[in-house]
């Protein structure tokens, strides 16, 4: 049995608040190394197939059966395919875009998780859900609409493999949810082993179509990518941890900080343009991801 937050001491509340920061401060620069590996040869989708081929490792190292619950619930596939098409979109558009634009039109999750639960979970939306999904959608049109063009449409590749990162994550939150009675460590490999399949299979296709190079890192590299492997399994545990002693508005709300550490660390080494369109419309999107944190679980149904 999880212990709430109210039951833990200070301390174990503060160490699990800390394990949410580290995980949120790994995504929000993760740009940065993913942009170095780049520069010395490796892709950013071999990356993350390297990444998370060690992570699955780690994990067969801790749980050799672990594997098994992947053919004991089979609906652990599917969280396979979606927790790996978040990281395929997401470390490739944070990589090649501006990263705040990436990370806002990421952070659109909240607003489509409200569409998924509802057909996965039977959750009806309530009235706040839809209000922070009609503010979100502001936001978006804002940040995507620009002066040449006539419709607030994606400008580019690095726009849509931001947002259908935030759909896949949103799948991936909602499905964790639905599988939330299957093995923990089954749950495991599934989000890791999707990390290294839907990277590599990504990684094919793209050489296929000539968008991504064949892997060939440069020796100066491979400190910087086993660091990468290491503070994406601290930042794993961090949630793990985490979530599991704090209530679910108080992780949300903690894990809000990533946008701030992507925004901090891309202003700092000049990696992102802050126009105003972009800080108007993100900060609706941010103002929704903050109402849906703080909402109370007592929402009620929309047509009631």
């Amino acid at each position: 049995m999880t212990p709430s937050s109210s039951s833990l001491p200070t301390g174990s509340t503060g160490l699990a608040v800390a394990g949410l920061l580290l995980n949120a401060f790994v995504w929000g620069v993760s740009w940065w190394p993913f942009r170095q590996l780049e520069s010395q040869g490796l892709h950013p989708l071999w990356s993350t197939a390297l990444i998370y081929a060690v992570a699955v490792v780690c994990v067969l190292c801790w749980r050799p059966r672990a594997w098994q619950g992947l053919w004991q619930f089979p609906a652990l596939w599917l969280l396979m395919l979606a927790s790996g098409l978040t990281n395929v979109g997401f470390n490739w558009a944070v990589t090649t875009g501006d990263v705040v634009r990436v990370v806002l039109l990421f952070y659109l999750m909240p607003a489509w998780s409200v569409l998924m639960a509802w057909p996965v979970l039977g959750e009806r939306p309530s009235r706040g859900s839809l209000l922070r999904l009609l503010l979100a959608l502001a936001g978006v049109v804002i940040v995507l609409k620009s002066p040449d063009s006539p419709w607030p449409l994606p400008q580019s590749l690095s726009d849509w493999l931001a947002l259908a990162g935030g759909v896949f994550f949103a799948a991936t939150n909602v499905l964790l949810r639905k599988l939330g009675g299957t093995p923990s460590e089954a749950r495991m490999m599934a989000m890791f082993g999707g990390g290294a399949l839907m990277g590599s299979l990504a990684g094919l296709l793209g050489m296929g179509a000539g968008l991504v190079p064949a892997p060939a890192l440069a020796a100066a590299g491979w400190p910087v990518a086993l660091a990468l492997c290491a503070a994406f399994l601290l930042s794993n545990w961090g949630l793990q941890y985490g979530a599991a002693r704090l209530a679910a508005h108080t992780t949300a709300l903690v894990m809000l900080t990533e946008l701030l550490f992507a925004s901090v660390s891309s202003a700092w080494l000049d990696a992102a343009e802050f126009s105003t369109r972009t800080l108007v419309g993100g900060s609706l999107i941010v103002f929704a991801a903050l109402l849906a944190a703080l909402a109370p679980d007592s929402d009620k149904p929309a047509d009631q």
